[in-house]
């Protein structure tokens, strides 16, 4: 009797925690796996049991936080809002960045790195402040962001840079971390400023932010984001490989070699395609917005038909002859039909691809639209073999490059650019229409390109030979570059750029000048590529004001704090690329000192201590005469002065380099102990959760990190 009443007593205890604490998540019906947390679907490969899950990247905490269950991801503990099968994206809350805001705490960042989860091109950064520039950074060392001036009485509902500012993201981004700066030093310490990266279709641009956002950075002090996710595990698809219900993409990156999929269940069919038979076909024959057969609607796989043999039987009775007339007139109302929109579709995505501005752009200029030949899309599919993975040359933020072949014969390289929006189809065009003027040797040569189809195509003369980085950094050890061949290709990247400054009939700025864009022929001759970043100037101009863009280790510190590019800011970039040449070490790299992280600084450091031949690459030591090694690294030198009024034109480079090739070391060049100017230096520590400027006499702009620091994208567009 006694035992009997300690069993009701530990049930009726059970009773009461249950009704005190609501159960995490619902169990799945017919299953071993709960499939909900809350009010929350949780599909595969996402899960919250073990072996419920792809893997650990994958896993779910379902946590009862605020009085009632919430899935958080395991491993980047971010709250989860909403899980989309469809679309591959997750959408949870991400925090908000405060600066100067009382009682608010800063967050440490997000890291989706070493995991599958990348942030959407769905969202879009804001930061709202008066006179403040904020600055993102990812773990490639990647930096951008946004400024805004202040206003304190202005009624603009519109970001649009004063008291707000907005800009897009990049491809694939995984780390966000947000540091500010002060734009008018002069007034002291600034009002209170935050920033954050929120998903577009909850906060459109045309609402005032500081009332759209209030209610969330206020509260919770988090927005939320749209993150996307690809599969690491390839092969676990081989069991469904002849599963013709859902389709998966896969992507390999140029970088790591990595290979990754997306999958989504194929047009009638719905469900779940990372689960076997999870993709379920769609009865159309129950939707009657869908159902245009009525009652002789007979469904199939994926689609569905109209049974109308009888009376199709009894017409072709009755009609005979009138049938076959209605079929002629059929068939060719077809034809016309499809031939009018197939123009109308090449219309429509030539316009929405720029064809209209490329049209105003190549007429203004001398001949460039006899330059440019326009490909049509069949051409271009017959060529790289339907875009087929094989073909692929590499993959950047801009776009995928394929090998093709032309029905004359040649070898051509096919840009096809990723979706192009109204952000990117001015970058795309100009692209187009800077190289379309340019007819140089040491320049890659623009053949032609595509509008007509939804994905812009660009074709280019084929550069077999790498990049330059490649050859500096991971050298071939059979035919390694010789110090001859390096004072050529400098000579020939100098030449190509002097011809940019100078020669064209329109005066062109690279903007990007690395050993990244530097191609190497079958000859070992440099090509200079990649213009998407260039922009061409007037005769009058002396600098363009623009938002900083360039590759960090290689950008004009100059540039840098004055946003005023010139032709010298491509003479400093051509500085580093010089220092490559000589040292064979990186622009950036933390296996350096602290003081020497940048390679600039490193190099000028070298020179004033009198130790230029202790810091050269073994092979260029070897082979060149000290003379010669003395003048070029004097020259660069020169290149890479802090006041850009004080560096040589490309011109003046070319020459000089030109002139140390001829007398084999015997020029005179003129050293100087240039006075060094103050500039910018950006400091990260590893935690990267603060950030700190300060003013010194330097050529370093370093971070301080313990991940091996890549050369930088500085993109604030």
């Amino acid at each position: 009797m006694g035992l009997h009443w300690v069993f009701h007593i530990i049930n009726l205890l059970w009773l009461t925690k249950t009704l005190a604490f609501p159960a995490p998540f619902l169990p799945r019906k017919g299953g071993d796996c709960v499939e909900e947390c809350g009010n929350i679907s949780i599909p595969y490969p996402f899960g919250i049991q073990e072996n419920c899950w792809l893997d650990t990247s994958f896993a779910i905490d379902c946590n009862i936080t605020r009085g009632h269950p919430t899935p958080f991801l395991r491993h980047i503990r971010l709250e989860v809002l909403n899980i989309s099968l469809p679309e591959n994206t997750i959408r949870v809350n991400n925090p908000v960045f405060y600066s100067n805001c009382p009682g608010r705490k800063n967050s440490s960042g997000v890291n989706l790195g070493g995991s599958p989860f990348f942030f959407s091109y769905y969202n879009t950064f804001t930061a709202v402040g008066c006179d403040q520039q904020a600055i993102m950074s990812d773990d490639d060392s990647t930096i951008w962001g946004c400024k805004s001036t202040c206003d304190p009485g202005s009624q603009d509902n519109i970001c649009n840079g004063t008291n707000c500012c907005q800009t897009s993201i990049p491809s694939r981004l995984r780390v966000f971390n947000v540091t500010w700066n002060n734009v008018d030093a002069d007034k002291g310490q600034s009002e209170c400023a935050y920033a954050f990266l929120a998903e577009q279709e909850r906060y459109e641009e045309r609402y005032t932010p500081t009332l759209a956002y209030a209610s969330a950075v206020n509260s919770s002090g988090c927005v939320p984001a749209k993150l996307g996710w690809t599969i690491f595990h390839e092969s676990y698809l081989s069991n469904f490989t002849r599963d013709r219900s859902f389709s998966c993409d896969t992507f390999v990156y140029y970088i790591n070699g990595s290979s990754e999929v997306q999958c989504r269940c194929k047009w009638g069919y719905e469900g779940n395609p990372y689960l076997q038979d999870g993709c379920q076909d769609i009865n159309e024959c129950n939707d009657p917005k869908v159902n245009r057969c009525g009652k002789s609607c007979v469904n199939t796989p994926g689609s569905y038909r109209c049974d109308n043999r009888a009376k199709i039987a009894i017409i072709g009775v009755s009609s005979g002859i009138g049938l076959l007339l209605l079929l002629i007139v059929t068939w060719w109302l077809y034809k016309v039909l499809k031939k009018r929109n197939n123009r109308k579709r090449k219309e429509k995505f030539f316009k929405r691809n720029g064809g209209l501005l490329l049209q105003q752009q190549l007429s203004s200029s001398e001949g460039g639209v006899q330059k440019t030949k326009l490909f049509s899309s069949k051409e271009l599919e017959t060529a790289t073999d339907n875009y087929n993975e094989n073909r692929v040359l590499g993959q950047g933020g801009q776009g995928t490059v394929y090998k093709g072949m032309l029905t004359d014969g040649r070898i051509v390289a096919v840009k096809k650019a990723k979706m192009v929006d109204e952000g990117n189809v001015e970058q795309f065009i100009n692209e187009v229409a800077i190289l379309s003027q340019i007819n140089h040797r040491n320049v890659v040569k623009l053949l032609g390109c595509c509008l007509e189809i939804e994905v812009p195509l660009l074709v280019y003369e084929f550069v077999s030979n790498g990049t330059l980085l490649q050859h500096i950094h991971d050298p071939n050890e059979e035919f390694p570059l010789s110090w001859e061949m390096r004072l050529r290709i400098a000579i020939e990247i100098a030449g190509a750029l002097s011809y940019l400054h100078s020669a064209a009939s329109i005066p062109i700025y690279h903007r990007d000048i690395k050993s990244t864009n530097i191609l190497l022929d079958e000859k070992y001759r440099a090509k200079v590529s990649d213009f998407g970043a260039s922009r061409s100037v007037s005769l009058d101009q002396t600098h363009l004001t623009t938002l900083v863009q360039g590759t960090f280790g290689y950008l004009d510190p100059e540039y840098f704090q004055s946003s005023q590019f010139t032709d010298k800011s491509d003479v400093y970039s051509f500085g580093v690329v010089i220092v490559e040449l000589l040292t064979g070490q990186k622009p950036i790299s933390s296996t350096r000192a602290e003081e020497g992280r940048s390679l600039t600084a490193y190099f000028v450091q070298s020179m004033k201590e009198n130790n230029l031949f202790e810091i050269l690459d073994p092979q260029v030591l070897k082979e060149a005469k000290k003379e010669e090694l003395v003048a070029v690294a004097s020259l660069a030198k020169r290149c890479l002065h802090l006041n850009g009024r004080k560096r040589p034109t490309m011109k003046e480079v070319a020459g000089e380099l030109e002139g140390i090739r001829i007398s084999q070391g015997g020029s005179t060049i003129d050293q100087q102990n240039y006075e060094e100017a103050e500039c910018i230096t950006i400091e990260m520590n590893e935690a990267w959760d603060t950030t700190s400027t300060s003013t010194k006499s330097c050529f370093d702009i370093g971070i301080a990190s313990s991940l091996d620091v890549q050369p930088l994208l500085l993109n604030t567009s």
